[in-house]
């Protein structure tokens, strides 16, 4: 299994020339080669994680593609199949094996909403938990995409939460706000905090690909 960062929070994954697409926003540059993929996550519903027009991208070449979200990614995606996804369901498509986790987005402030956000595990080894500290209970965490800066989070958190995980390989997520100067502060926090668990941290830049 092959992860591939783009920008932002934007993952492909690919198994055997399959792929899954996780979050393709308003941050990432215009998706291309989007041929042979099985599914797409989108873990809720803000423009940062998905677009019309990525999504477009992706249909163009996959007409029968699955999109998968909660249940305010159907509502804000009303023109597209998306099917809605909850904390607890497991579905399969193509190569890929989706757990979903968590109900709600971080709160960003006490004035805004609070929106729908499930977290994914693909084929138990790639864990996102979208705009969100959830920690899948039950599950060994083998890689997770540590979120690096957002407007909802401290690193204070960010450092607790990979301290609770523990994986065995972690990289950065959700950064397009970051300058190089915060990427390598964050950087240094996600690596010391996965490492004391005897974890490997992964700097990946957009392009960049990790091995699974």
């Amino acid at each position: 299994m092959k992860l591939t960062k783009l920008e932002h929070a934007a993952l492909i994954v690919d198994v055997a020339g399959r792929k899954l697409y996780i979050d393709p926003g308003s941050f990432t540059t215009a998706l291309t080669d989007t041929a042979n993929t099985d599914a797409v996550v989108i873990t809720h519903e803000h423009p940062d994680h998905w677009t019309p027009e990525q999504l477009d991208r992706i249909l163009e070449f996959n007409p029968d593609v699955r999109i998968f979200g909660p249940a305010g990614v159907a509502a804000a995606a009303a023109g597209y199949p998306v099917t809605v996804v909850a904390a607890g369901d497991e579905v399969e498509a193509g190569p890929f094996r989706l757990r979903f986790f968590g109900q709600k987005h971080a709160v960003i402030h006490e004035s805004i909403p609070v929106i729908d956000n499930v977290g994914v595990l693909v084929n138990d080894e790639l864990y996102y938990a979208g705009d969100a500290f959830t920690i899948p209970s039950g599950v060994d965490v083998r890689t997770l995409a540590v979120p690096a800066n957002a407007p909802w989070l401290k690193i204070s958190e960010v450092i607790d939460y990979v301290l609770a995980l523990k994986p065995r390989r972690s990289f950065p997520t959700h950064e397009m706000l970051l300058s190089r100067a915060g990427k390598e502060l964050s950087n240094t926090r996600i690596r010391s905090a996965t490492e004391q668990n005897g974890g490997e941290f992964f700097p990946l830049e957009p392009d960049e690909s990790l091995d699974l």
